[in-house]
């Protein structure tokens, strides 16, 4: 039987939505539904104020966060979803908010933001479970700095955030830690339990805020990945052991750190110094 209740936002209630469309969460897509418009609308309010930007929204689905955002007033939001079989439910949205939606079918891992969006856009977005690090890393790494973004405020399995947010000392310290911390400033907003996503996944999930500093530390950035996974891939070796390829002890030497620690032991900045010292010899 069809739902014919409305939601606040006048549109059908997203369980109605999904059965009308037949949109069965694929596992090779990396979905996970989330449905509970109460939360869709605490990540579009942790984002900040939207009218007057671009919003990016990655794998909108059936459109859960998509009319959270254009009900907190995104000035425009670029939805980009590779799962053909959510077109329609999209389109009913953008036909609700007429020319503040735009949809493009596409892998996010092939699309140049800056092509789509005004500079200043914010990125919000409940990632797929089998893109979010690689999206995020591509983010992280452009080579114009600041990005042409404002903003990620970004859902990833907790585990992952963890280790975006960590600081040097915490435990889940890595070369993902270091590549943030370099250029951006992280923070985890709340979690969210296994029970609000259609399917349930098997983790807890995370909502991350991550803002670009307007000024970063010098570091070659192809130096300073080569560096952070030589030290992480081998993290419980010495680094004289780790970074034995890349230089030894005669590079830790040069850029004045202790051979006999772990990659667990230094901070963003001496990661920097290694790259630029890395740079130096040729080696990078």
């Amino acid at each position: 039987m069809t739902d014919l209740r409305l939601a606040s936002d006048g549109l059908p209630p997203l369980g109605s939505v999904i059965d009308a469309h037949g949109l069965r969460p694929k596992k090779s897509l990396g979905q996970n539904f989330l449905l509970d418009l109460n939360i869709t609308g605490k990540i579009a309010r942790m984002a900040g104020d939207l009218r007057n930007c671009d919003v990016v929204e990655i794998g909108p689905g059936p459109g859960g966060l998509t009319r959270a955002l254009l009900a907190s007033g995104a000035r425009r939001v670029v939805a980009i979803e590779r799962d053909a079989r959510c077109l329609p439910a999209l389109e009913q949205i953008s036909a609700h908010w007429p020319g503040r939606l735009t949809v493009i079918e596409a892998d996010a891992l092939t699309i140049d933001l800056s092509q789509h969006v005004d500079r200043g856009a914010k990125v919000v977005a409940n990632l797929p479970y089998n893109v979010g690090t690689e999206l995020l890393i591509r983010w992280l790494s452009g080579e114009i700095w600041p990005p042409h973004w404002a903003s990620l405020t970004l859902m990833f399995q907790r585990e992952v955030a963890d280790r975006i947010a960590a600081r040097y000392g915490d435990k889940a310290y890595g070369r993902l830690s270091v590549l943030a911390g370099w250029r951006c400033n992280s923070r985890i907003l709340f979690d969210l339990p296994p029970q609000a996503f259609t399917p349930p996944p098997k983790v807890t999930s995370s909502v991350i805020s991550i803002e670009p500093k307007l000024t970063v530390e010098p570091a070659p950035l192809d130096a300073l990945q080569n560096i952070t996974a030589a030290a992480f891939g081998q993290r419980r070796k010495m680094l004289r052991k780790s970074l034995a390829a890349l230089g030894g002890e005669a590079l830790l030497d040069q850029a004045g750190i202790d051979p006999t620690l772990r990659g667990e032991a230094l901070d963003v900045s001496q990661f920097c110094a290694l790259a630029r010292e890395l740079v130096k010899r040729g080696s990078a």
